[in-house]
């Protein structure tokens, strides 16, 4: 006997981050000395006091029971608590926060619990390739917003065709932005938000970097404008933030329709998140917050080691605002994809394509800025030895 996969999980997109660990470790078990930078995996430890507060609560025999569906109150709270101290935000903790077990669920989920088959979302391109597969499991209409350099990789409203605007449903934005590292102005969100007031669409804020802003510039929230909890959500995930991206911990907050849709749909997928994982949210949002700073001091450092060692051989890019990524124009003569696989090939220097993340990538290569600064500079000597600038 044989199974047949549904339809819609075989026109599910590549997984492009897949593809590229498999080219990449191929290349190391040949025998090479690869500097990875294509990934987004933070590279340092869980700060101790997580460690620690985790250790006891799994210990706890309550703990090994059934979670709560919604989750714990006391987590919600927590993430209330911490969008009022860091962006003066107030939110309901029962009715306005849906705990999540990381953001990717989120934000794949969403089409499936807040649209209709055909209805249409707005994404970004580029944007983060994971958004297209809820498009493809909720058989909805996908309609692009072109990011350029020129309008500094956000979206222009007035571009969008008036008919598409009309049928919208929901849009995503991600800023600090992922692969741009271009950051939102509260000027923007005010746009934003007078734009889905006029069509009536849900907006969808993924601020998977937000504590990740340079030069003293702190990024802004979504939910800080007036106005933006009645039009949309913001996903905030502790991956980042505090390097616990293998524990699988998230929450969304604003707007209580869309937060109810979420709870909903999650009611019939999962029992929630391990309540001892959400305890360590609790001591991550709320405790010693010293590793932050830390944290942002450690990527700024990786940042400017990067652009100072690509400068001296000739590659000059726009120095990265926030994220830990660095977005690299591609040197004339190559594509995205023909100039990362010359850096494998040639350098053992890993970069991912910038048309891995939509058709207006194209031209740029992805940085990871996780590694030490002394990597980093090695990574730029081997590609300036290629004399390709």
């Amino acid at each position: 006997m044989t199974f047949s996969e549904l339809e819609v999980l075989q026109a599910l997109p590549k997984q492009f981050f897949a593809s590229l660990v498999k080219h990449v470790n191929e290349r190391i078990a040949a025998g090479h000395d690869v500097i990875n930078l294509g990934q987004g995996n933070p590279d340092q430890p869980t700060p101790e006091n997580i460690v620690h507060a985790t250790q006891q609560a799994v210990a706890r025999p309550g703990n090994h029971k059934y979670s709560l569906f919604r989750g714990l109150p006391t987590f919600k709270q927590a993430a209330a608590e911490f969008y009022a101290r860091e962006y003066g935000v107030t939110l309901d903790p029962e009715k306005e926060i849906a705990v999540l077990g990381g953001s990717k669920i989120g934000l794949v989920e969403l089409p499936l619990a807040l649209m209709n088959p055909g209805e249409t979302i707005l994404l970004p391109d580029p944007g983060y390739p994971d958004y297209l597969s809820g498009v493809t499991l909720a058989r909805v209409k996908l309609v692009l917003m072109t990011l350029t350099a020129e309008n500094n990789w956000l979206p222009d409203y007035t571009k969008i065709k008036p008919e598409v605007a009309a049928a919208a449903k929901l849009l995503y934005l991600n800023y600090p932005n992922n692969p741009t590292t271009a950051v939102a102005t509260p000027e923007f969100y005010d746009e934003t938000i007078a734009f889905a007031k006029a069509q009536q669409i849900g907006i969808v804020s993924d601020f998977a970097y937000g504590a990740l802003g340079f030069d003293g510039q702190r990024p802004v929230s979504f939910l800080q404008q007036p106005g933006a909890k009645d039009v949309g959500i913001e996903l905030y995930t502790l991956s980042k933030t505090y390097n616990m991206a293998g524990w699988r911990l998230a929450f969304a907050a604003g707007n209580a329709d869309m937060i109810e849709a979420i709870n909903l749909i999650q009611d019939h997928l999962f029992v929630s998140v391990f309540p001892a994982i959400q305890e360590a949210g609790i001591e991550a949002l709320l405790g010693d917050q010293t590793s932050v700073p830390a944290l942002v001091d450690l990527y700024q450092q990786r940042r400017d080691a990067w652009f100072s060692a690509t400068t001296a051989i000739g590659w000059h890019g726009k120095s990265s605002p926030g994220t830990f990524y660095a977005w690299m124009p591609v040197p004339a003569g190559y594509t995205s994809q023909t100039f990362t696989e010359l850096l494998l090939d040639q350098a053992d220097v890993a970069v991912a394509a910038g048309n891995g993340f939509g058709r207006h990538g194209e031209g740029y290569v992805r940085i990871g800025l996780l590694t030490s600064p002394q990597r980093l500079q090695e990574a730029a000597e081997r590609i300036g030895r290629l004399g390709l600038f």
